[in-house]
């Protein structure tokens, strides 16, 4: 699936949102191993996709 998302501060909120994501999962590794293994998923997914975007020409 895929989908078209827009973030005013552009690239740098979906890092912000990934570096959140495994913060996130760190907290709760210990209590829901489950959820912290699907957070990093989507960090990781994230992530991926961004290092796949074309480098901006300035």
């Amino acid at each position: 699936m895929a989908a078209l998302v827009r973030f005013p501060g552009g690239t740098d909120d979906l890092a912000e949102i990934v570096e959140a994501l495994v913060a996130a999962a760190d907290s709760r590794e210990k209590n829901a191993p489950e959820q912290a293994l699907r957070w990093r998923w989507l960090a990781d997914d994230i992530g991926d996709a961004l290092d796949q975007l074309p480098t901006p020409q300035q």
